[in-house]
């Protein structure tokens, strides 16, 4: 657990931040009381919500590993999250240690962090941005420094879509990221869904209340909805451990109990 007496200068301590819990449940130590008294309250209304943060985050490696496997060598990952064990330039560079990847995140919380643990990372680089215009990235200077527009890029939008309260805007963002990513690019992304138990979402808002972020669980209808402008390569839209397992893994007993769907589109 991170040690409340140093933190980025422009990290608060008090305030329960979103990246931070999940950075808790999967057993992180950039977290700090807060965050921990929040992720532990999500426990009590949904008790499987660190298998299902282990397994989103699980997800998220099978797919940037795939994608690397098939060529992709520039990545860039947006959304509310700290660059946690095994995460993306870690796995990518599993596969292809030439591979690009930048973070981008509009939470000063996570790119503080994110900053201070990538300092040292060689092809990495950390930017701002707001998530629901993810296409602007591909005018950023510093993004452009590192990954070639021109070429294939696969774009993680993990757990960002379902922060987004409009469907059509959150649509509408999906659809300017298609618009500038040359084609053989590909989206990889993950979205809360309320549709396994409807009536917990009420809990869940009150237990996320004191943080600065809120999210919208939405069907599986509602989800496709806002990525169709991209195919969805084999299964398609499933909970995230159904997405090609490991066959290594142990196997999730009820899949729609991890709480989110996912999947990879490809332009």
């Amino acid at each position: 657990m991170a040690d409340e007496r140093w933190s980025p200068a422009e990290v608060d301590l008090v305030t329960p931040n979103t990246a931070r819990i999940y950075d808790y449940l999967l057993g992180g130590k950039d977290n700090y009381t807060a965050d921990r008294e929040v992720a532990e309250e999500l426990l009590d209304v949904i008790p499987e919500a660190r298998m299902a943060a282990l397994e989103n985050h699980a997800f998220i490696g099978r797919a940037v590993r795939f994608l690397a496997r098939e060529g992709v060598r520039q990545f860039i990952d947006v959304g509310c999250k700290l660059p946690a064990r095994g995460n993306v330039h870690e796995v990518a560079a599993e596969v292809a240690p030439d591979a690009a990847v930048v973070f981008a995140d509009g939470d000063p919380v996570v790119l503080a962090h994110a900053r201070a643990l990538l300092a040292r990372t060689s092809r990495t680089a950390v930017v701002q941005c707001d998530p629901k215009r993810p296409e602007t990235l591909a005018a950023d200077p510093r993004v452009q420094a590192l990954i070639d527009f021109e070429r294939p890029v696969a774009v993680i939008l993990d757990r960002v879509l379902h922060f987004v309260h409009d469907t059509a805007e959150a649509a509408a963002a999906v659809r300017g990221l298609h618009a500038v990513l040359a084609p053989g690019s590909h989206l990889v992304f993950t979205h809360i869904t309320q549709d396994p138990e409807p009536q917990s979402g009420g809990d869940v808002g009150t237990v996320f209340k004191p943080t600065t972020a809120h999210f919208w669980g939405r069907s599986r209808a509602g989800v496709h909805e806002i990525v169709s402008c991209f195919d969805l390569v084999e299964p398609g839209l499933v909970f995230t451990s159904q997405w090609r397992p490991d066959l290594s893994a142990a196997r999730v007993a009820h899949p729609e109990r991890t709480f989110t769907l996912a999947g990879v589109g490809r332009r």
